[in-house]
């Protein structure tokens, strides 16, 4: 039976006194459980005692907003069921005036249906996959027992018999994802000399234990699918093969050193893109934390006080995502340890080529994302500035509709623009007819709360409003600069790679650890961008890894099939690896 807690005042000085004597007498690991209760609840205090604070908004901020749609953000109104949903990063891309129309530019891991129900054959991806949609299963024909083209038919005996459409039947087996082949090779021992016969290896077994493709599963399932190296550990030994977590350490490591020359090449083609994305996350590194810090969960810096400080200076530990696009091609980066994403963008930048104008860069408004010296043409997230409505429309509806349902205008043209594939000039100049004026218009009203002080300037309102108008020409960028993006939201997708190991594996041992995940996170987004095999691709160009590292722009995700078709042998056996075709 629960009884009600007793109230007592705690003063925060008193409370530091009590901390100071708790870590003279306790051990490190107890005293950081007892400093992180107690910081929970200053922080969670805090946040009570701030009259900006509501309920709703508080368990926002503790557990994360579901969506972001414009009915569940503000709730139904008379526009709420002709309004376009987006993901929660995404704003949604309908027409004030009640356009209905659907828009396919959505992120696959989150629910995006529209509040009016439509049929379930509008929803591409739902229903079960047809043979087609196995396009890395193991294809088997399988001829008539009887029949062969052109053979007369048996039943009317008249008629003969041809080639048509076979019929198909899809078999989907389990097995473990590392699997071992043990050859036994038969001995035979002479009774007089004692000479040992050994029989020969089957053709095609090779001389390592470990084959390529057993590093391509263990990398994709530990850094594509955040699965840890104990965890498949585990998996492999109830499967009776057994793979000790040191092992896949092991393969993955040596498996990077090999293929390190097609990640140094991704950097150098990201660094010639027409836009870059860049944002970070937090990450932990053991070998960059002190002993105590090992033992909590890792403290951010302040955005704008780490901003300032060196590198070496900071307690702070990210992984940037960069997301170069160039001719409709997307590069994924990843980059991890003390540095800034601006400052990561910065090392990839200085590789530029120097005929290349400077790119366009999409980021937040963080001064942190910036490069330094080096020049880029700067766009802002709209959003980001979405957001800052978003999180006060529970106090301010009908400003925060009004907001919200103009900047849904937005990304509707931007659809439309998208469906019809249009050219970045002919895109430039639709958003310059269509969603010119809906902008202007826009800052005509913010400016008018402020002008006509409907709003006060230090309310969360006002804060959001400010937001808009302090960004508006980079928010706008899009109007002006052709291939200009709208968000960075395609940034932050891709961190979800890193988000996802961080939340299985919790950290990486050593710098280096965190690089060789740099490379495979890379490497295997890319591949997802550019509808490549992840799993084949890591598998060839360990396999090819000498003319990978002589010819490393032939070896990219996206064109390392054609290349594997000019090396084939006329028997259409790939040629050894560093040997030339």
């Amino acid at each position: 039976m629960q009884t009600k807690p007793t109230t007592i005042e705690i003063d925060m000085n008193k409370l530091e006194d009590v901390l100071r004597r708790a870590e003279a007498t306790l051990n490190e690991e107890d005293y950081a459980m007892v400093k992180a209760v107690v910081e929970s609840y200053t922080y969670i205090a805090n946040l009570v005692g701030d009259k900006n604070t509501t309920i709703a908004r508080l368990r926002k901020m503790l557990f994360g907003a579901s969506t972001e749609k414009i009915a569940a953000v503000i709730g139904g109104g008379a526009d709420s069921n002709t309004s376009l949903a987006q993901d929660a990063d995404a704003p949604l891309a309908a027409s004030a005036e009640g356009n209905a129309e659907t828009v396919s530019a959505l992120t696959a891991d989150t629910e995006n249906a529209v509040e009016t129900p439509r049929p379930a054959s509008g929803y591409p991806g739902h229903g079960r996959n047809g043979a087609d949609a196995y396009t890395g299963a193991e294809k088997i024909a399988v001829p008539h027992a009887s029949l062969q083209p052109g053979d007369p038919c048996p039943k009317c005996d008249k008629g003969t018999v041809y080639d048509s459409r076979p019929g198909v039947l899809v078999r989907l087996v389990g097995q473990s994802p590392i699997q071992a082949k043990i050859y036994e090779l038969q001995k035979l021992r002479c009774n007089l000399c004692g000479i040992v016969f050994t029989a020969q290896s089957p053709d095609g077994v090779g001389e390592e234990k470990y084959d390529a493709t057993a590093g391509s599963m263990i990398a994709l399932l530990k850094y594509g699918s955040g699965m840890p190296f104990y965890r498949m550990d585990g998996l492999q030994e109830n499967l009776g093969i057994p793979l000790p977590a040191s092992t896949q350490w092991d393969i993955v490591h040596a498996k990077a050193e090999q293929i390190e020359p097609a990640f140094d090449e991704l950097t150098r083609q990201a660094a010639d893109g027409d836009v870059v994305h860049n944002d970070d996350t937090t990450i932990k590194i053991l070998e960059l934390m002190d002993k105590r810090a090992r033992q909590q969960a890792l403290a951010e810096d302040s955005p704008e006080d780490s901003a300032k400080k060196k590198p070496s200076e900071r307690s702070g530990m990210f992984t940037t995502g960069i997301v170069s696009t160039r001719e409709g091609r997307r590069i994924a980066l990843f980059l991890s340890g003390r540095q800034h994403a601006g400052e990561n963008l910065k090392d990839v930048l200085v590789r530029r080529a120097t005929e290349l104008p400077p790119p366009i860069q999409m980021c937040d408004a963080l001064t942190r994302n910036l490069p330094g010296k080096l020049q880029t043409i700067l766009a802002h997230c709209l959003a980001h500035g979405r957001r800052q409505f978003v999180d006060v429309a529970e106090r301010f509806p009908e400003e925060c509709r009004h907001v919200l349902e103009t900047i849904s205008v937005i990304y509707h043209n931007d659809a439309i623009a998208q469906e019809r594939n249009l050219s970045p000039e002919a895109r430039l100049r639709f958003h310059q007819a269509e969603s010119g004026p809906t902008m202007e218009e826009l800052h005509a009203w913010l400016a008018r709360q402020f002008d006509e002080r409907r709003v006060e300037p230090n309310s969360a309102l006002g804060g959001a409003i400010s937001y808009l108008l302090k960004h508006w020409e980079k928010l706008t960028l899009f109007l002006r600069v052709a291939g200009t993006p709208l968000d960075n939201n395609i940034c932050e997708q891709a961190l979800k790679k890193a988000i996802l190991h961080r939340k299985n594996a919790l950290f990486y041992k050593t710098c280096h650890g965190a690089h060789v995940g740099d490379v495979f996170m890379s490497l295997i987004y890319t591949c997802e961008f550019c509808g490549a095999n992840p799993f084949d691709y890591l598998t060839e160009i360990e396999r090819h890894a000498g003319e990978l590292s002589a010819n490393p722009q032939n070896w990219m995700p996206w064109n390392y099939r054609e290349t594997l078709t000019g090396t084939a042998t006329p028997s259409g056996t790939a040629t050894p690896s560093g040997t030339a075709p």
